[in-house]
């Protein structure tokens, strides 16, 4: 099972505001739904709220909500209560797939905590960084020495806002041994 983290970010690292993006971005989402479309993806609650309605679930993809709610039911959406829940969830739903030849893998689409948790499990990160600087409540987790920059191509909307889309890989460590 691939883990990877998806989010788009300003130049100053907020991923939201009020649980909404603070940006309109097509380019943004038509790279995220190109990349998660038949995959599963993993939410927390509030980023399941901040979705319209109309696209509420993710259209083509296995929708996980993680909430300590145990109660919680959504429509459209399996709800789970542990990073390991989660992960069985969508260990499942990819041998259900006729798509065996692809790594499974398992999108975290946000919030901020739900990034958290998962960052140590991750190996591929894939960021938007939007060039503008915003007001935010909700930040991207912070790529450290960990990770390398493996790809980066910069382009411009049709409004004019520059962006890159960047692509992390996590390091391997090896352990030597003397």
């Amino acid at each position: 099972m691939q883990i990877n983290l998806i989010f788009a970010q300003s130049t100053n690292k907020v991923i939201g505001h009020e649980n909404k993006l603070p940006w309109h971005l097509p380019e943004d989402l038509a790279h995220f739904k190109a990349l998660t479309s038949g995959q599963t993806v993993l939410m927390g609650r509030k980023t399941w709220e901040s979705l319209p309605a109309a696209f509420r679930p993710l259209p083509g993809r296995l929708n996980l909500v993680l909430s300590s709610n145990t109660a919680l039911h959504l429509d459209g959406a399996l709800t789970v209560n542990t990073p390991a829940q989660a992960i069985e969830q969508a260990q499942l739903q990819a041998a259900r797939s006729p798509n065996t030849a692809a790594l499974p893998t398992l999108w975290v689409i946000g919030g901020a905590q739900v990034y958290d948790l998962f960052m140590p499990l991750a190996s591929r990160i894939e960021v938007t960084e939007i060039e503008l600087t915003v007001d935010g409540d909700a930040y991207a987790p912070t790529i450290d020495a960990t990770w390398q920059e493996v790809t980066r191509n910069r382009h411009q909307s049709a409004k004019g806002l520059g962006y890159s889309f960047v692509s992390y890989q996590k390091i391997s460590q090896r352990i030597e041994h003397v």
